[in-house]
């Protein structure tokens, strides 16, 4: 087990900041931000110095029914060997659905979605984990994530499917005791029998982040400092065993540099209070030694009975996620204003987002840019990534009529004109008119 030691996110934002706070030892990066032969300076300053980096990857979704990607395993595995990562970590979650499982349309939550805590689910998970496994050139852990939403008919708590997880493939875990504080808000469900059912030796470090309460819902925003109930989460953690690492996220609204050194230390004064009162916790029955550093292949992987259970999953993955990003009724069982919640956060993140991939688009809308997007995303699913996302929601303001003639609107259509195409427009007048002519025709 590699000893990582204190922690922090590293970000664009609070790079500079980051390379001259003492006492941290590694960093986290998101693994899809990185282009591994144009490494940031900041990285590169860090690595020479001595300092881990550990890529963490957003978008495998080995939660979800299909199998994983294999060029977002390549890239995965690229950038754990650019860095040269000591390990590579992703969720338990699944972040699109539908396709040919479902003979339906492809469809892509920008988000990472629970996955049920059912047999199929974690069958498939077990299937997708291995073949992860096998394609990457370092160890694999799996992180917990925060759900606004609980699926019906689960047939195991969180620390159970964990356990069982870990058992059937040798995974190790990432902890995120901020997503079990959220979980505990927002789905009644107790971190401390969480930890006591978890196989702890499993653990690869730990994940410390912030949130925010609105209307009795828990949001995991990453952009507010740690609360006391998160810390004392990540104290009966460390009272049950040593974690080899532990880390600070912080994704948006960046306060200064003292403020992040501050919740370090209270960090590190989290962790040593619950090790002078380790071996006092009580562990579930069976825990103990679960971890296995060579696991049996998990069943059901390729076979026929393998692909029934995917496509199981598949089905109820994709009426979800329809639920929430095309508009489609809510699937029998589920929580219908929790549904509406997350819906709602979804195209806020969604807006955020492409707001930051084309921060033309608010410049040029300005105060409406929001609203229209979020009219735009109530049934409009993202289906290629936030730039194709952008590009979507640009055609279809102009389309939609609720733009008046003016600047805005010609704006808009520049824009638009200048990107849609597979290779840059050329400037005449004429070409341009005439092409946006033929594709409103064609719509």
């Amino acid at each position: 087990m590699v000893r990582l030691g204190t922690g922090i996110g590293w970000r664009p934002e609070i790079a500079d900041a980051v390379e001259r706070m003492p006492g941290v030892d590694w960093v986290e990066v998101v693994a899809e931000n990185l282009c591994p032969g144009h490494l940031p300076e900041s990285l590169v300053r860090l690595r020479e110095r001595g300092v881990t980096v550990v890529p963490h990857g957003v978008s495998l979704g080995l939660g979800g029914a299909e199998r994983p990607d294999e060029g977002r395993l390549t890239a995965l595995a690229e950038r754990a060997e650019a860095l040269g990562a000591p390990l590579v970590t992703e969720h338990i979650a699944f972040v699109r659905a539908g396709g040919p499982l479902t003979a339906s349309g492809p469809l892509e939550a920008g988000h990472l979605l629970p996955v049920p805590r059912t047999r199929d689910a974690l069958d498939v998970l077990c299937a997708n984990v291995r073949i992860a496994q096998r394609a990457l050139p370092v160890p694999l852990a799996v992180e917990n994530i925060a759900a606004l939403i609980s699926w019906p008919g689960e047939e195991m708590t969180e620390g159970q499917f964990l356990y069982e997880l870990v058992e059937r493939t040798g995974v190790r875990l990432l902890i995120d005791v901020a997503n079990l504080h959220t979980n505990h808000v927002n789905r009644g469900e107790d971190p401390a029998k969480a930890l006591a059912e978890l196989p702890v030796e499993a653990i690869a470090y730990v994940h410390v982040a912030g949130g925010v309460e609105k209307d009795g819902v828990w949001h995991d925003s990453h952009a507010h400092p740690v609360p006391r109930p998160v810390l004392d989460i990540l104290t009966d953690l460390a009272s049950r065993v040593a974690p080899p690492g532990v880390l600070l996220e912080r994704d948006e609204d960046f306060p200064g540099a003292g403020e992040l050194e501050r919740e370090l230390t209270a960090i590190g004064e989290a962790v040593r209070a619950g090790s002078r009162t380790r071996g006092a916790q009580p562990v579930a029955e069976g825990v103990r030694g679960a971890v296995v550093e060579s696991a049996p292949e998990a069943p059901g992987a390729d076979d026929e009975a393998g692909e029934r259970v995917r496509e199981r999953v598949a089905l109820a993955q994709t009426a979800l996620l329809s639920a929430l990003v095309a508009g489609t009724p809510v699937p029998e069982g589920f929580d219908r204003t929790r549904l509406g919640i997350q819906a709602r956060a979804l195209a806020a993140k969604r807006a955020g987002v492409v707001a930051k991939v084309a921060p033309e688009l608010p410049a040029v809308l300005g105060t409406a840019y929001r609203p229209a997007f979020l009219s735009y995303a109530q049934s409009r699913p993202m289906r290629g990534g936030y730039r194709q996302d952008a590009l979507d929601f640009a055609e279809w303001a102009l389309l939609s009529g609720g733009l008046a003639e003016g600047r805005a609107k010609r704006e808009l259509r520049e824009w638009w004109l200048d990107r849609s195409g597979p290779a840059p427009r050329r400037r005449s007048r004429v070409t341009r008119v005439a092409r946006m002519g033929r594709v409103l025709m064609r719509r």
